[in-house]
């Protein structure tokens, strides 16, 4: 055994495992067990309040929302109908988990009340015990092991029974007496339904109706051998008579038959030998005109290479018919699938000499000495369109107010949906026409717009043309006075449209006024913007092929400006000191843009070499007696057509340096050019753009028009 340690060592060592160290005034100091039963002192830190009993005794309640702190608050969203922002609902802070509707009825709601009434005595609410007053059974003595029981013995058990049942049975609840009973169940009104129904038996009706009897008469003679004889023979000539009547009819519809066959087979081969002279007349004149369809295809002008801001335009065929020769040109537009084939239309310009007719005329480069397709039609033609998706059909405006839809590919000088009636078309001059994308059940669609202020959109229905007016054009001026009393709202006068390449529900309209209304054919009750463009009439509008922010505008004012969206005033404005009667930018560059003018001439502006002047200005037409009108590119050849109010359509070729493409760098070389083109045109803007003023931004807000 171990020898144990003496006792005086062992208190010593649980005193110093009872030591403790304790830290007062910053000190650290070691005491025993009586040091912790003395006071110790408090510290205090400086910065703490003094309160007095009163605010100590204060209890301080803490309280549990339910409103969530990371809902967002003060949503807003801008409303196009009121022209501003409009404050949102904010959104519940409560979120169900899950849902179950209950069919368990209260005792002391109404529907509960009224069952039991119906249900009378025999119902017995269920009662509610508490446990302590719940009864256990008792079970019985056992019995006596071994033998017959006495007759002692079962008397007390017999006791024993008869007392337990009494106490039960008066410390059992009220449910407990009912328990033999079946206990009835609430009917739910939720699962059981009971209807009827009766018709209305409609009562027996007696419809009379009384008939003028046919006319009647005597008739008697006396009928012969002879009579009897006469009517049969005269009976058998008829039937004669009707057979060769027959015959006549079948060999005679034959005969017609045969002649309608050979103008059909003379009419297919008709077609195929025209075919075939359009191919021998299209061969004809490409040998003719040899060296303007070589340097068509292959001249590039050499002198560029030393002319770094200055381009020119080559002339090359000028198409005419006959039966125009005198009439202006009031629009040109390409064919979107075939590139070669471009239509002219064919009216005047001049309000006190309008021609008799109008026209349409599709040339194509492949044959400049006579047009493919020609239309005749009553009126002026002012504008046209071809559609996009379907290249055969072709939409013409009129001066008149009348549109027409032809289709080139059966029969092109016949409409086949012509504008009839004074409700169907407009009242004034229609200055342009445009193919609408799809409608959501199929329908082909187009919109114009005309000087009598109103937009349409014509639905190509079965076998009609159905219309619907999209906006009417309000000035925001004063009201005036009429002599009856009431107030009228100027309109403004649609010149030019244009629909967004990027949203087909925008659209631009310039009018007489100089205004450039930004719509949308969702609403017609307001602008969505205002621009205060130009001071005479807007002739055309032209959306920038790269960046569909960008638009240009030209006028009678001489100028043409430059416009972003959604900005009050113009990027760049370029005075050109003659009437501008048509601007497009070009398809090959996104900062090249030409126009023409009543003088005659051709400008090409390239924004990126100078932003001042043009780098091209050439006299295509005599200076004095024609007329510039309208001007196109072409979308895949670098050449330009432009038309003169003496029925002249020119064809002229760009010449390098005005369709100039983006050198990409050097770590870049797979870039898309048309990427290249965008990032010219946003480098270019970046040092043009100005932020407006707060002043300009309220002047320009959407104004409110009447519908």
């Amino acid at each position: 055994m171990p020898a144990k340690p003496p006792l005086g060592r062992d208190k010593r060592v649980s005193t110093q495992k009872q030591s403790k160290t304790n830290l007062i005034d910053g000190k650290e100091s070691v005491g025993s067990e009586d040091d912790w039963a003395k006071a110790r002192q408090l510290i205090k830190p400086d910065d703490q309040l003094d309160l007095n009993e009163s605010e100590l005794s204060e209890e301080i309640k803490k309280v549990l929302s339910t409103d969530n702190p990371n809902v967002p608050k003060n949503l807003v969203i801008y409303s196009f109908k009121e022209g501003c922002f409009v404050e949102m609902p904010p959104p519940p802070n409560i979120v169900t988990l899950f849902k179950f509707d209950g069919t368990s009825l209260h005792l002391d709601s109404d529907e509960a009340k009224k069952q039991i009434e119906e249900m009378g005595d025999d119902y017995q609410p269920p009662v509610e015990s508490d446990p302590e007053d719940v009864v256990s059974e008792v079970a019985p003595p056992p019995k006596p092991e071994g033998g017959e029981d006495d007759g002692e013995g079962a008397e007390d058990a017999e006791a024993d029974e008869d007392e337990t049942t009494a106490v039960a049975a008066v410390e059992a609840p009220a449910a407990a007496k009912t328990s033999g009973k079946k206990r009835l169940k609430l009917i739910n009104q939720f699962n059981y339904c009971e209807r009827a129904a009766l018709t209305y038996n409609n009562p027996s009706r007696s419809v009379d109706t009384q008939t003028i009897p046919p006319p009647r008469s005597n008739f008697a003679g006396n009928v012969k051998q002879w009579v009897i004889y006469d009517s049969y023979a005269a009976d058998f000539e008829q039937n004669q008579k009707d057979k060769e009547k027959d015959k006549k009819n079948t060999v005679s519809k034959k005969d017609s038959k045969k002649k309608a066959d050979s103008a059909q087979a003379s009419q297919e081969l008709n077609k195929k030998y025209l075919q075939c002279w359009q191919i021998l007349e299209r061969m004809i004149n490409q040998n003719i005109f040899d060296d303007i369809a070589q340097d068509y295809r292959y001249y590039e002008d050499p002198s560029d290479e030393f002319r770094e801001e200055e381009g020119t335009l080559l002339p090359l065929w000028k198409f005419s018919y006959e039966k125009t020769k005198k009439m202006h040109i009031t629009d040109i537009c390409f064919n979107t699938l075939y590139y070669d084939l471009f239509a002219v239309c064919y009216g005047s310009l001049d309000f006190l000499r309008q021609a008799p007719e109008g026209g349409v005329c599709l040339f194509t480069i492949k044959n400049p000495s006579f047009p493919d397709y020609r239309i005749m039609t009553e009126s002026g033609v002012m504008c046209c369109d071809i559609h996009p998706k379907y290249p055969y059909l072709l939409v013409i405006g009129m001066y008149d107010g009348n549109v027409a839809v032809y289709n080139l590919q059966t029969n092109p000088s016949q409409p086949l949906y012509l504008s009839k009636g004074v409700n169907c078309k407009h009242s004034d001059v229609i200055w342009e026409m445009k193919w609408g994308p799809d409608m959501p059940d199929g329908e082909i669609n187009f919109y114009s717009v005309s000087a009598d202020g109103r937009v349409f959109n014509w639905v190509l229905m079965q076998n009609k043309l159905s219309i619907t007016t999209i906006i009417t054009l309000y000035l925001d001026k004063e009201h005036i006075g009429n002599p009856d009393g009431s107030d009228i709202q100027l309109k403004a006068c649609g010149t030019c449209m244009i629909f967004h390449p990027k949203q087909p529900e925008i659209f631009l309209v310039g009018t007489e006024e100089g205004l450039i209304y930004k719509c949308s054919t969702a609403f017609s009750s307001k602008y969505l913007m205002t621009y205060h463009a130009h001071y005479l009439s807007i002739y055309k509008i032209d959306f920038n092929k790269f960046n569909s922010n960008i638009f240009v505008s030209c006028s009678g004012d001489w100028r043409v400006k430059i416009w972003e969206d959604m900005r009050s005033e113009p990027l760049f404005i370029f005075d050109l000191g003659a009437s501008v009667g048509d601007v497009k930018f070009s398809p090959y560059s996104s900062t090249v843009l030409a126009a023409v003018t009543t003088e005659g001439k051709v400008y090409v502006f390239d924004i990126n070499v100078n932003k001042y002047k043009a780098i091209c200005v050439q006299q295509v037409v005599p200076r004095k007696s024609v007329k510039l009108t309208c001007i196109a590119f072409n979308q895949k050849l670098p050449f330009i057509i432009v038309g003169d109010d003496k029925g002249m359509t020119t064809s002229l070729k760009l010449s390098p340096n005005l369709r100039l493409k983006v050198k990409p760098p050097k770590k870049q070389q797979n870039v898309d050019q048309d990427v290249l083109q965008l990032q010219k045109l946003e480098k270019l803007l970046s040092l043009v753009r100005e932020l407006p003023d707060d002043e300009e931004l309220e002047k320009e807000a959407a104004t409110t028009v009447a519908s």
